[in-house]
């Protein structure tokens, strides 16, 4: 993985945050306090991004390439939309890493230490954090909400194949 130090909340910065559509919810000053919490991050094909049970605090934006996400070594989907957020349940429930995540060819992601409260610390004003942390649980929560969607979708399709299979082996 190649790293970047912390980023600058410049505007040159904060106007290619804007470019993503995931973003385009933050005003400026929540995309400034965005990029103090953020590194761009670079990983090879195959490289291991997040680790199942692990508990570190960094949430992602696919900004480059894609990722694979599994659990116990069974791939669960794949995702390479730009904007695209992954880490995001560890972040909300704090329990460890339910899944791994995977570079699938060169991937560039944001990555957001969500620990480093410091660094939003600087203007000091409770209502701005909070503000910043609401909108991120609203970006989380619609993408939660399709994710869901996906998942029932796919759970109807197995138990369909499930009954389907029962009745042929009868």
């Amino acid at each position: 993985m190649i790293e970047s130090k912390y980023l600058q909340d410049n505007m040159q910065n904060i106007q290619k945050l804007m470019n993503i559509q995931t973003l385009k919810h933050f005003e400026i000053k929540s995309l400034a306090k965005l990029l103090r919490l953020s590194k761009i991050r670079e990983y090879e094909d195959g490289e291991i991004i997040i680790k199942e049970g692990e508990k570190d605090a960094w949430l992602y934006f696919l900004l480059d390439g894609k990722v694979k996400v599994s659990k116990d070594n069974c791939e669960i989907t794949t995702i390479d939309r730009k904007g695209e957020i992954f880490g995001e349940m560890r972040v909300i429930d704090t329990l460890s890493r339910s899944a791994s995540v995977y570079a699938v060819g060169r991937t560039v992601c944001l990555a957001v230490d969500t620990l480093a409260q410091s660094k939003l610390a600087g203007s000091g004003e409770r209502d701005e954090r909070v503000d910043f942390l609401l909108l991120l649980y609203r970006i989380f929560a619609e993408y939660m909400s399709i994710r869901l969607r996906l998942t029932n979708e796919e759970l109807v399709k197995a138990r369909k194949q499930v009954e389907r299979l029962k009745k042929n082996a009868q």
